[in-house]
């Protein structure tokens, strides 16, 4: 069995050597199979890989690492990055940078990641993201870490929750230096589009470490501060293809292929968005860590961990809507090509992005050798990640159009036959056209987000006995562990959809126009803040809707493993057996005001009417798991290594969708009426995975490795619909517009007109309901191949890797309804060269991603292929002192999402390439 940390011996490193396969700086307790480095100070990328080999080498199961000086030598903007340069491991990418990984196809909520072998807390401030358990590497610096592990396989000493694999990433400790040691970096991030920011913005990161009282105790502070100012234009849709809405009657179906769409379906969307959007982000990481070391037996150390996390953006988006289409004609798969409205408007978007997020840790941790043979660990820790404090909103958003109705003579259409579409309007019949001042008039603003707070609370005690006589059995590993994760979730929600027809003066408003794109002549630029403070003044500012979520999830465990040794035939053949039992409580509630009507207020809109006083619902439910391994690794001639493993592995589900309460999606008078509803019950995804690899170590720094995995995963998540009515505390939901009363619809939100509100009378709404259930299994497989070479002593190095993933349960774009359909499965691939000779330093590396299913359900939504070069150069001018140079998507490789076919738009976003100068020193 791999180790948390090195054993008992104060090895003098530096902060770029590989140590021993661990599960934790701090969350430490010492494995068999030990991998001890003493006195190793390893620099540069070939003894970077090197190390990364030799780890891999000697664990049992199937490990992977990465190194600080491996990680600072890659063109990467964080540890995501560098992550996907690990065969089997892809990222998901936003605004440019990684910040989440998915492992053999299994996407980042499968996959635990740890920070010192402790589970950290994540929160995220948008509506628009889940309360999930997937750390964002965005928010830490890869300055901050000085190692990174990889276990694909299960083992019972590390905690669950990674079904995928479980990712540690450790930072360093006093001790593992040599005395005072001082380290710096600076450098400058140019973004090549940047156009609302800065296009040089800087990142600054250090450590200072120093050991003190005769070598008894030392401290270790480390910080960074990276700011970053960036552009993105985007082409995309919104609401996403359907096959109800828009509406639209005897569209032309005589193009399509009725074999593989013999119902002759035909798919729609509501709008056409060109953006322009600017953001500002900062991030600050810090540590310090106080490390107790009297002797070689004991150890003690406290440690702080925080990071900062800001992001600031507006957007200005051009765009229309079809609220229906009137004619439109099938390709031959059913998606409406040519889509058109007459007596339309056009839309003026804003938006405006900010948030932060606050992430703090305390730990201890103490390290005991109690006898030669029994050793002891004791970590703690207490995190905390807080988004949005305050409750403030973290979206503003504000919507301009024409004039509407029997003064809209704007008539648009859109051609969405290509890969990217292109749009059209006629706004000849309207004196001075779409775009002049006096034609443009308010339309709508909404504010949401979420203020989360997510705390762990973690104990972990482990022990060891080593086996002190020659024997087969090596070492007895066993602990105990609790943890306890509450979250707490406040959402935020105003708007109102009524400030058409001249509602809203917007005279002072700053508008004005910039060049468009797609056929769009202009795209607007204007501030949603300006636009709500307007709002606000005339007094047209609905009250702020509340609610309130949670969970806390209480989780205990037990793990023994035990390990062997012993030569077969004069192969060496290490074998370890081990078993985690766990037993999980988890209780949920929803506090708000429930809905007990609707209002209707104009054509397109059915406010929520809700109760004047709150209402809490709670769920609990329980469960325990029985988590098995067993790793066999067999040294089958010299350099040749056989593995095979066996574990069974859980992931839970995100944390909102256990939440109890109800909420609202659509609700507009003509429908479609839709909601969802969490689920306390949920079960963990439960794995059974199987791996196979044999491994060559052909000559120093090379190997080549080939392996086979396979997972069977049960109780797979389906969003269920059901079709219902929803009882509030005055009965039934009905529809006021169901059947007009006279002067309907009318009024506001804040002031309502009774005749347009819901009545006993009006009929029920019938809702399609979702709400997430264990359902099916699949089996997930695939083949992991890989190489790395060094070319002699000539300076000159190059790693390939391919994983292929595969599994029945794929999306199947034909089919009108499908069941279960796994995302994230793609087959990836990484090719990097370099060169390290006489202190100059040369990397370039290639990322390749095949397209993949990114979220499923009624409709899909597909990520196509994607592939990136970076390169990275640097020079040590001296022993103290290296320049370098940084590119990151030097080609200009843009991000592209759509429906069941690529011509089924929803995102085309680009960003451009980014680069950076700048100069380290070490001291």
């Amino acid at each position: 069995m791999t180790s948390f940390q090195t054993p008992f011996k104060r090895n003098i490193m530096s902060a770029s050597v590989i140590a021993a396969v661990s599960m934790g700086a701090q969350a430490q307790t010492t494995q068999p199979n030990e991998i001890i480095l003493e006195d190793v100070i390893v620099t540069g990328i070939r003894a970077s890989l090197t190390g990364a080999m030799d780890i891999k080498r000697d664990a049992t199961g199937v490990v992977d690492a990465i190194s600080a000086e491996d990680i600072g030598k890659f063109p990467d903007t964080n540890l995501a990055e560098s992550l996907q340069r690990i065969t089997g491991l892809a990222i998901d990418r936003s605004n440019n940078e990684g910040n989440q990984v998915t492992v053999r196809g299994f996407g980042p909520s499968f996959n635990l990641v740890m920070l010192n072998g402790r589970q950290m807390p994540n929160s995220s401030a948008l509506s628009s993201t889940a309360v999930s358990r997937s750390f964002n590497f965005r928010e830490i610096a890869a300055e901050s870490v000085s190692r990174v592990e990889v276990y694909k396989t299960g083992k019972a000493h590390v905690p669950s929750g990674g079904l995928g694999a479980t990712i540690n990433l450790q930072t360093a400790k006093p001790f593992d230096f040599d005395g005072f040691t001082l380290l710096g970096s600076t450098k400058g991030i140019i973004e090549s589009n940047a156009s609302g920011g800065n296009n040089v913005t800087p990142e600054v990161s250090g450590m200072v470490s120093q050991i003190f009282g005769d070598d008894s105790f030392g401290i270790l502070a480390s910080f960074s501060h990276a700011q970053r100012d960036f552009h993105v234009d985007r082409i995309g849709t919104a609401n996403g293809w359907s096959q109800n809405y828009p509406a639209q009657s005897n569209p032309d179906t005589s193009a399509i292929n009725t074999d593989l769409n013999p119902s002759l379906t035909t798919w729609r969307v509501a709008t056409v968005d060109l953006d322009n959007a600017n953001y500002e982000r900062t991030r600050q990481n810090g540590q310090i860590v106080l490390q107790y070391f009297p002797d070689d037996d004991f150890s003690a150390s406290v440690d702080y961990t925080m990071s900062r996390f800001e992001e600031n953006g507006q957007m200005n988006r051009m765009s229309f809507w079809f609220d229906d289409v009137e004619t439109g004609k099938a390709d031959a798969n059913g998606t409406i090509i040519n889509p058109a409205r007459s007596n339309d408007e056009l839309n003026f978007w804003a938006w405006e992005y900010g948030f932060t997020t606050e992430n703090d840790s305390f730990g201890l941790n103490i390290d005991w050798a109690a006898t030669e043979t029994i050793k002891l660990v004791l970590d703690a820790h207490s995190s905390k990640s807080h988004s949005n404090p305050g409750a403030q909103p973290a979206e503003r958003i504000a919507n301009l159009k024409n004039p509407f109705g029997d003064a809209a003579p704007v008539h648009i259409s859109a051609d969405f036959s290509g890969k990217l579409p292109t749009v059209a309007y006629d706004d000849s019949a309207l004196a001075g056209g779409a775009y002049s001042p006096e034609n443009i008039e308010a339309d709508l603003y909404q504010e949401r987000g979420n203020e989360v707070e997510n705390t762990v609370d973690q104990i972990q005690f482990s022990g060891e006995w080593i086996n002190p006589n020659e024997s087969v059995l090596r070492q007895i590993n066993f602990g105990f562990a609790s943890i306890t994760n509450s979250v707490d979730t406040l959402s935020i929600h105003s708007s109102n959809f009524s400030l058409g027809n001249g509602a809203v003066d917007i005279s002072d408003l700053d508008l004005t126009f910039s060049p468009g794109d797609i056929g769009y002549e202009f795209v607007p630029n204007y501030s949603a803040n300006q636009f709500l403070n307007l709002v606000e003044e005339q007094g047209l500012k609905n009250p702020t809707t509340l609610d309130e979520n949670g969970i806390e999830e209480s989780i205990s465990a037990l793990y023994l493993s035990l390990d062997f040794e012993t030569d077969i035939r004069d192969m060496l053949l290490r074998t370890n057996i081990g078993v985690r039992y766990e037993t999980t409580k988890v209780n949920t509630y929803s506090k708000g005001k429930p809905v007990i009507g609707f209002n209707w207020v104009s054509p397109l809109e059915l406010a929520k009417i809700v109760a004047d006083e709150a209402v809490t619902r709670t769920a609990d439910a329980d469960y325990n798991h029985v988590l098995p391994n067993l790793d066999i690794s067999l040294d089958i001639v010299e350099d040749v290594i056989a593995r095979l493993s066996y574990s069974t592995t859980i992931a839970r589900s995100n944390i909102d969708a256990m939440y109890p309460n109800v909420t609202y999606y659509s609700h507009q008078p003509n429908g479609p009426f839709t909601a969802s509803q969490g689920n306390a019950a949920l079960l963990p995804f439960d794995s059974a995975n199987l791996d196979f690899s044999l491994e060559w170590y052909y000559a120093d720094g090379s190997y080549i490795s080939g392996g086979y995995f396979s997972k069977n995963v049960d109780n797979f998540l389906a969003a269920g619909q059901e079709l219902q009515t929803i009882i509030g505390p005055e009965g039934p939901l009905t529809n006021p517009s169901a059947n007009p009363r006279p002067g309907c619809p009318a009024g506001s939100v804040s002031d309502p007109v009774e005749a347009c509100t819901s009545q006993p009378s009006d009929p029920e709404i019938i809702w399609g309901i979702a709400t997430p259930k264990n359902t099916d299994e699949s089996l997930v497989d695939g083949w992991e191949l890989n190489v790395q070479h060094m070319f002699g002593q000539s300076g000159f190095g190059a790693i390939l890797n391919y994983t292929t993933v595969d599994s029945d349960d794929r999306y199947d774009v034909y089919a009108i309804e499908n069941g279960l359909a796994l995302q994230g499965l793609s087959d990836t691939a990484n090719l990097v060269a370099f060169y390290e000779k006489n202190g100059l330093q040369l990397r370039v590396a290639y990322n390749w991603r095949d397209k993949f299913l990114l979220a499923s359900g009624p409709e899909p939504t597909f990520t196509a292929a994607y592939s990136q070069v970076d390169f990275n150069a640097s020079y040590d001018i001296n022993e103290n002192l290296t320049v370098f140079i940084e590119g990151l998507n030097l080609t200009d490789e843009a991000t592209h999402r759509y429906g069941r076919w690529e011509n089924q738009l929803k995102d085309y976003e680009q960003y451009g390439q980014r680069y950076a100068l700048g100069i380290r020193a070490k001291l």
